[in-house]
């Protein structure tokens, strides 16, 4: 979908189309790569005051993420999100985030009066958070048993052959 067609939430900031836009980004862009310490605002007025290193951070992450072409969100981690715009936000079906929901993976609450669920932005990404870490400690596990089963030094024609053979010996030294 091209930024002109797609649609327009609140918050929501497509990076610039037109040449004139564009060109000020990448002027932008390459200003804040060249500043470490956070820059003054200027008002329309000539009025001058320094911006707070959050809010630097955080504009130097715009930028970057508007020159990748990337459409950029503004939120607060507390606001509310229906099922829905959480199921889009971790990426996954609404029928997965309700079961996430039902298991007690994420917090929710009811809209009073109805079966209607909100989801915090705030708890989206600590759950994100906390799928990071599961899934670099399963990939650790699974490098650490493939330097144990010296599958690293395996020539590539040999490798499926290698892994049964290191498979077999894993589930034996289990059951022993």
């Amino acid at each position: 979908m091209s930024t002109a067609t797609a649609p327009r939430r609140k918050g929501t900031f497509f990076p610039p189309t037109d040449a004139t836009n564009l060109d000020a980004l990448m002027d932008l862009s390459k200003f804040l790569d060249h500043h470490d310490e956070p820059a003054t605002l200027l008002g329309p007025d000539g009025e001058q005051i320094p911006l707070p290193l959050e809010v630097y951070s955080t504009l130097t992450q715009i930028v970057e993420a508007m020159c990748a072409h990337r459409a950029v969100v503004v939120a607060p981690v507390d606001q509310k999100l229906s099922t829905q715009e959480a199921a889009d936000y971790l990426g996954i079906s609404r029928p997965t985030l309700i079961k996430l929901l039902e298991s007690g993976k994420i917090p929710f609450e009811t809209v009073e009066g109805s079966r209607h669920r909100r989801v915090e932005l705030g708890d989206l990404l600590d759950y994100q958070s906390q799928r990071t870490v599961e899934r670099r400690k399963a990939l650790q596990v699974l490098v650490d048993d493939t330097e144990e089963s010296g599958l690293y030094d395996v020539p590539a024609e040999d490798y499926r052959d290698a892994v049964r053979t290191a498979r077999h010996e894993i589930a034996e030294e289990r059951k022993g």
